[in-house]
């Protein structure tokens, strides 16, 4: 059976690709038994952990096999340890508190200290300490507060890097720009860590000194120079772009296209040479993870005829790409109902049923 096949091997092009909630609805749809996926459990660590998120998602479903046969593991299992460590996040807590007997005489005779909180700390089980002491969160610090400390030669990099994650955390602050070429690691080799992620996050408004950092003699000033440049490109870098689109499909290079994708949307209909190829990624990709980029690139360039793209996307494996099919798929009794089974359904993400039920309660649509 192709499903369990699917489940036994990470068929995956990449680990960041989603496969749990697309396995375990087959499962659930299909009628088929968790009897072989339970039998996976026994398997190396990464193989149990796979058969885990399916099984912990059909027992959210209602199956009181899958929902048994982990806690029976937790009991008697070798890799009991992740597999309680991922029911805690993924089950309401009553369904795996009274495993905190088993979990304390277990931890106790088998295994080392575990680093999660959860449920370790619920079942009164010490958990490994970090040997750094953990810095103080500059959160609490206006804008212009961390700006300061960014701009003082004399802070640490430490407390600059700390102060970029609580930026990153907020609107985008322009007056990082005149900034950004001070905020390099002490050996001037490279820029200080999230960096890149704040300038990122200016968009547009950084192009303008990116026209600078690109003739900058230091390699990490100038490389980020021109990817901010890349991400904005002016009208002559749309045919190079779309060649590039081109030979990213004709390589088969399945990892990147998606940036490609993402360039050529902020041109619209301009860059409507690239609308066959994004068609292709779209169909062929192996790496889920990218799809989202091609649809919403081939939204902005050329919307027309995508309904039957924003439906099936309904069924994708990727929740972003959910979530656009959500949004954009055409109202009508299939989509609507996929929709609010998209919004009932136990496994599905947060994100997904608060967007299936915005959706449908939408006045446009007739189900709300």
């Amino acid at each position: 059976m192709f499903v369990y096949a699917g489940i036994r091997r990470d068929w995956r092009w990449d680990q960041s690709d989603e496969r749990s909630v697309y396995l375990a609805r087959l499962v659930r749809d299909l009628d088929l038994s968790p009897t072989p996926i339970l039998d996976q459990l026994a398997g190396d660590e990464e193989s149990c952990l796979r058969a885990c998120e399916v099984l912990a998602l059909l027992a959210l479903a209602g199956s009181p096999d899958a929902r048994e046969g982990l806690r029976a593991y937790v009991r008697k299992g070798e890799h009991w340890v992740s597999v309680l460590e991922s029911l805690a996040v993924a089950w309401p807590p009553h369904w795996w508190e009274d495993l905190g007997d088993v979990a304390r005489a277990r931890i106790d005779a088998e295994a080392e200290l575990p680093w999660l909180s959860e449920p370790w700390t619920r079942f009164g089980i010490e958990v490994q300490r970090p040997s750094f002491v953990p810095r103080p969160s500059l959160a609490g610090l206006d804008t212009a507060e961390l700006l300061l400390l960014l701009a003082d030669t004399r802070t640490e990099d430490a407390t600059k890097v700390d102060a970029l994650r609580a930026l990153n955390a907020r609107e985008p602050a322009q007056d990082l720009i005149p900034l950004v070429p001070s905020l390099e690691r002490s050996d001037g080799r490279r820029p200080l860590p999230l960096l890149r992620r704040a300038v990122e996050r200016l968009g547009a408004l950084a192009v303008p000194a990116a026209r600078g950092w690109v003739r900058e003699d230091r390699p990490w000033l100038a490389r980020l120079g021109a990817e901010v440049l890349a991400d904005h490109p002016g009208p002559e870098a749309l045919p190079g772009l779309v060649e590039e689109l081109v030979e990213q499909w004709t390589a088969r290079t399945w990892c990147g296209p998606d940036r490609t994708a993402r360039r050529l949307a902020r041109f619209g209909p301009e860059a409507a040479g690239a609308v066959p190829y994004l068609r292709r990624f779209w169909l062929h990709t192996p790496h889920s993870y990218e799809r989202t980029a091609y649809l919403e690139a081939l939204a902005a360039i050329d919307g027309d005829g995508l309904e039957h793209v924003y439906a099936e996307a309904l069924w994708d494996c990727e929740e972003t790409t959910r979530l656009l099919g959500i949004t954009s798929a055409p109202v009508h009794a299939e989509t609507l109902g996929r929709i609010a089974a998209l919004r009932d359904d136990p496994m599905e993400t947060a994100a997904v049923r608060a967007a299936a039920r915005a959706r449908l309660r939408a006045p446009d649509d007739p189900q709300s």
